[in-house]
């Protein structure tokens, strides 16, 4: 039987955020506007982490290096050049001189300090400015190990991020993803995990197997996905701490497209038999199955919605691949497609107020977003093979997979839902089936 638990604390980070750092008052954060339409990125000043112990140097340049990177990959801020600086900062505790920030334009400015805190262990406090309200948006202190440098880095820029827009960060988390290599004929795919930056890059499966589908659990601890092993698709659960795996059960047929719901308690997937394809939910404590669909169709890619009410899923019962919502028991299902081509891959933002799928028509593939209803449809980006969109915790950014024509690679790239920013996601092979984790738990 799976043991489900809550989250686990990540061993590595023992501390964050705390109250603000040096006591100032709190300015109301700038406005960025981030609907639709055209907008330009705030710009920002990151100066050197600063230090007094040598050894910790060269971390703090290179956390400094990672916040700038989070925050510009975001689109909504851009990097000054450290070469337009005017005010070399020389201790992070001194209040800045605005007016040589406002002179190069910088409506924003953030210091930080980093020290020793004990064998092993580091502290960071950073304080960020409003330089054209001439205040400290906010402060605060972050304690962790000296190995884990980077996670602290992208804790800072959730934590800017959130000050500046006013919704939660996004960089403190990472994705699973197929990473493919071989020849066309006989391509090797493997289950691997990164940070959403692209580091810590490591494989999870060693390729004997085929994998697909890899989906992550509430916790960011556990993750599903459909594996050959045995010759026969099966759905299977891997443990991210201990390596553990397990198949989740033999069926009458292959089973895939597995997805946890909002608490990690259940789980829903497809099992196709003779030709028809029907969604199932099973208790992940005691192993109990449930048939959700009951047509001649191929029902498949199920999501839940964040609160485990209802389930998305594309089916061709009407004739063509459409979108259908339905009530997580089962029944009731209604489409809310009706656009021209076919749907598939649905999943619900972790909002609630979207539904992410992938679209084939007029030759080409979409990533697009519709409201639950089916109304407000509109495409994000479009490709040769653009497909399996995965959204960023905050709601605010998707992750797909994509191949240009010309026998390009497979990559991995995100895209604003404004439908601006598409940005590639470095990966050390071709790269496929990304899923983006939760918030990494404290």
């Amino acid at each position: 039987m799976i043991r489900v638990r809550n989250a686990v604390r990540v061993a590595a980070l023992i501390m964050t955020i705390m109250t603000p750092w040096m006591g100032q008052a709190q300015s109301q954060p700038q406005e960025i506007y981030i609907g639709g339409g055209v907008y330009e990125p705030t710009p920002i000043s990151i100066p050197q982490f600063h230090s007094m112990d040598g050894a910790l140097a060269g971390i703090g340049e290179q956390m400094s290096q990672v916040v700038a990177a989070d925050l510009e990959r975001s689109g909504l801020f851009k990097i000054v050049p450290r070469g337009a600086h005017i005010e070399q900062i020389s201790y992070p505790t001194e209040m800045p001189r605005y007016a040589d920030w406002k002179l190069i334009d910088s409506s924003l400015l953030l210091i930080a300090k980093v020290d020793a805190a004990g064998s092993g262990k580091m502290r960071v406090r950073f304080r960020l400015f409003d330089t054209l309200a001439e205040t400290q948006l906010t402060g605060r202190q972050l304690d962790g190990t000296v190995d884990n440098w980077r996670r602290i880095a992208h804790l800072v820029a959730d934590e800017i991020y959130k000050r500046v827009t006013g919704e939660d960060g996004y960089f403190d988390t990472r994705v699973v993803y197929v990473a493919e290599s071989g020849t066309p004929l006989r391509k090797i795919k493997r289950l691997a995990i990164m940070d959403q930056d692209g580091a810590n890059h490591k494989f999870l499966t060693d390729g004997r197997h085929l994998v697909l589908t890899p989906r992550f659990s509430p916790n960011s601890q556990e993750i599903l996905y459909m594996s050959y092993a045995g010759g026969i698709p099966r759905v299977f659960l891997r443990d991210l701490q201990t390596g553990r795996e397990e198949s989740l059960g033999r069926f009458d047929g292959m089973s895939f497209a597995p997805r946890f719901n909002h608490n990690g308690t259940r789980m829903v997937m497809s099992i196709a038999k003779g030709g028809i394809t029907n969604i199932y939910d099973m208790d992940l404590r005691s192993r109990q199955l449930r048939r959700l669909t009951s047509t001649p169709a191929i029902d498949t890619s199920p999501s839940y919605s964040p609160d485990g009410s209802k389930i998305v899923f594309n089916s061709d019962r009407g004739g063509s691949q459409q979108i259908y919502v339905m009530s997580a028991a089962g029944g009731g299902a209604q489409r809310i497609s009706f656009g021209r081509g076919n749907y598939s891959t649905p999943v619900w933002s972790p909002r609630g107020d979207l539904i992410a799928f992938t679209k084939q028509t007029g030759g080409q593939f979409h990533i697009g977003v519709m409201k639950p209803d089916g109304s407000g449809e509109r495409t994000l980006t479009a490709g040769w093979l653009v497909e399996g969109p995965t959204w960023a915790p905050n709601g605010r950014v998707l992750m797909f997979g994509r191949k240009d024509s010309g026998g390009s690679r497979q990559q991995i790239y995100s895209v604003d839902i404004t439908g601006h920013n598409v940005r590639r996601t470095v990966t050390p092979m071709e790269a496929s089936d990304p899923a983006w984790s939760p918030l990494l738990p404290m």
